[in-house]
């Protein structure tokens, strides 16, 4: 089914409508064969980076599309109904360049962002550690002071793209301060002591490499610091906020994607002497997955328009972020069930979709931690 979109302007209109199109052409064929063979998409990434598609939240004049979040998020929900891995790489990516962009100085803006934004690069993002989980002020990453920049050493589990970027926005302990003892830096992916451990063997998105990444003294210009030093929990956490509905946005799609899957099997499969979605049990739950559907879809967007206001929107993005993976883990695990035995093979991908499903109520902030937040936000 094809949504309907109600955007703010005609450009965002056929800003959808290429984005349509690349997604028929160039995702949805290889979708399950690169995810069965777990190929990492490089060549996607270069056509949707040559289509505009890797910038569109930042600035024009670095070479970003300046569209609002009203409308970069609704192009990551369709990629993300055609190709979840790839979907959650371009929100990966808007996340590594974020620093920069809001934390950078002109200089750095102005020397780093245009290769970052013309689609020739990919980024990774840094923070979390294998001992820290979802506490990042516990991370043990560390840059000393060496020379004219710093030596970085240690480990970054779960990195996106790891061994696949061109950069890597990275946070570390530049002393032990607890609020203010980690900085954020941004590292080219070919320097020297930085290493890619063997990917992960993971249980969904096998099409997107996640690794650890080894820091071992890699040396880093002072100029390579993003904002001040002592500031890179704040930089990440405001980071967080947008990549968390940029993971909403890519839950959304992913559970359009799975609802109109069960939907079209039912409207074609029958029992008993009629189709399925006659039979008022299935159709109460096809329902119930388009409600999901729309609630996650609704709640993102409103978020969304929040931040193109200028308005805080750190709670909103933690309540679209549960919601919507949440959401998405209910249609994807309902496809299965209306699907039947089928749904259980690998002939259709709901099985796929109910795996992938899975990692979004887990990365950018467990769905606990996402409660967490929001409740500490009513105490205030």
């Amino acid at each position: 089914m094809v949504v309907q979109r109600l955007l703010p302007t005609e450009e965002a209109q056929e800003l959808l409508g290429l984005v349509r199109d690349i997604a028929a052409r160039e995702l949805m064929p290889q979708a399950a064969a690169a995810e069965e063979a777990e190929r990492f998409p490089r060549d996607v990434f270069r056509t949707l980076g040559e289509a505009g598609l890797l910038s569109l939240p930042y600035p024009e004049e670095f070479g970003g599309g300046s569209q609002p979040a009203e409308v970069y998020l609704q192009v990551l929900e369709e990629l993300g109904a055609a190709w979840s891995s790839v979907a959650v790489g371009v929100s990966v990516h808007a996340l590594s360049c974020f620093p920069l962009v809001h934390f950078g100085s002109d200089t750095q803006r102005k020397t780093w962002l245009p290769d970052m934004l013309s689609g020739d690069t990919l980024g990774a993002y840094c923070l979390s550690e294998a001992h820290a989980g979802s506490d990042p002020a516990a991370m043990r990453t560390r840059a000393v002071r060496h020379g004219d920049g710093y030596l970085i050493r240690g480990a970054k589990a779960w990195t996106t793209h790891a061994g696949q970027a061109d950069f890597y926005t990275v946070m570390a302990r530049t002393s032990d301060d607890p609020r203010r003892g980690v900085s954020c830096f941004l590292v080219p992916a070919d320097a020297a002591g930085l290493t890619a451990a063997p990917p992960e063997h993971k249980m969904g998105l096998t099409g997107s490499t996640t690794a650890t990444m080894h820091f071992d003294d890699v040396h880093v210009a002072a100029d390579r610091m993003i904002g001040e030093e002592g500031q890179g929990l704040a930089i990440a956490f405001a980071a967080l906020d947008s990549g968390r509905l940029g993971i909403a946005a890519v839950a959304t799609g992913l559970a359009q994607a799975a609802l109109d899957l069960a939907a079209s099997y039912a409207n074609e499969r029958e029992a008993f002497g009629k189709r399925l979605i006659e039979h008022e049990g299935l159709a109460f739950l096809l329902a119930d997955m388009a409600v999901e559907t729309e609630t996650a879809r609704a709640v993102y967007l409103s978020a969304a328009r929040l931040k193109d206001a200028g308005l805080p929107y750190g709670r909103e993005a933690s309540i679209a972020k549960l919601v919507a993976t949440d959401n998405a883990m209910s249609v994807t695990t309902n496809a299965v069930q209306v699907l039947g035995g089928a749904g259980y093979t690998r002939d259709f991908p709901a099985e796929r979709y109910m795996r992938e499903a899975k990692v979004m109520q887990i990365f950018e902030g467990t769905n606990q931690i996402q409660r967490l937040l929001i409740s500490r936000q009513l105490t205030r």
